[in-house]
C-alpha cells in the first residue's frame, strides 16, 4: 500500500474546501486538518472566513495549524487522513519569506514523495489562479507561475484530481475506483 493523494482545486469560492471536507467525512477515517493560514489580527475579513470554515468542520477532527513544515507534521502523525487547506497559502508564505520558487518546489516534491513512502493518505486543496487576468506586478506573476507549477507537481503525484467549478467536481484524473488501487 502506498500513500494516496486526492487533489482538489478550483477558483475562489468555487466550493473546493466544502468538497474536500465532504470527501474526508465520507472516508470514515479520523481526520487531521492542516490549516496553512497564520492568523493576522488586522485582517478581519479573513478571520471571518477562517471562523466559517471552522464551524463547517466536524468537532472531532484534529486541527493542526502549520504553514511551514507539512512533511514533518505528516511524518509525526499516523492513522489519519490529512486534509491540507490550502496549498496556495503555504506557497504564498514560503514565497514571501524569501525562498526561491525552485526551493519551494523541491520541498513540495520531497513532501509528495515522503507521503507515499510513509503510506499517508491526504486530500490537498489548492486555488487555480492561472485562469484569470495576468497579474500587473512581477511578484504577482511569480506567484501565479509558482502556483501553476506546484499544482502540476501535486497533480502528477495524485491518484485523483478534481477541478471544482460552481460547486461541481470535474474529474481530471483518476475517478471512482482510483482510491481502491
Amino acid at each position: 500500500m502506498s500513500g494516496f493523494i486526492h487533489f482538489v482545486l478550483g477558483g475562489s469560492r468555487s466550493g473546493k474546501s466544502r468538497r474536500a471536507e465532504s470527501l474526508a467525512i465520507a472516508s470514515g477515517q479520523p481526520v487531521a486538518y492542516i490549516a496553512t493560514y497564520a492568523a493576522d489580527p488586522s485582517d478581519r475579513e479573513m478571520q471571518l472566513r477562517v471562523e466559517r470554515h471552522q464551524q463547517q468542520r466536524p468537532s472531532n477532527w484534529k486541527t493542526i495549524e502549520n504553514r511551514i513544515d507539512l512533511e514533518n507534521v505528516m511524518a509525526e502523525t499516523a492513522g489519519v487522513l490529512f486534509l491540507i487547506d490550502c496549498l496556495t497559502l503555504w506557497l504564498s508564505f514560503h514565497l514571501t519569506s524569501g525562498r526561491s520558487a525552485d526551493q519551494i518546489l523541491r520541498e513540495l516534491e520531497q513532501t509528495m514523495l515522503r507521503v507515499r513512502k510513509l503510506e499517508r493518505s491526504l486530500i490537498i486543496v489548492s486555488n487555480e489562479v492561472g485562469a484569470g487576468l495576468v497579474p500587473m506586478t512581477p511578484e504577482g506573476r511569480a506567484f501565479r507561475d509558482l502556483c501553476g507549477t506546484a499544482n502540476q507537481l501535486v497533480a502528477a503525484h495524485a491518484s485523483i484530481v478534481e477541478l471544482i467549478v460552481a460547486g461541481l467536481p470535474l474529474i481530471l484524473k483518476g475517478g471512482v475506483n482510483a482510491a481502491a488501487r
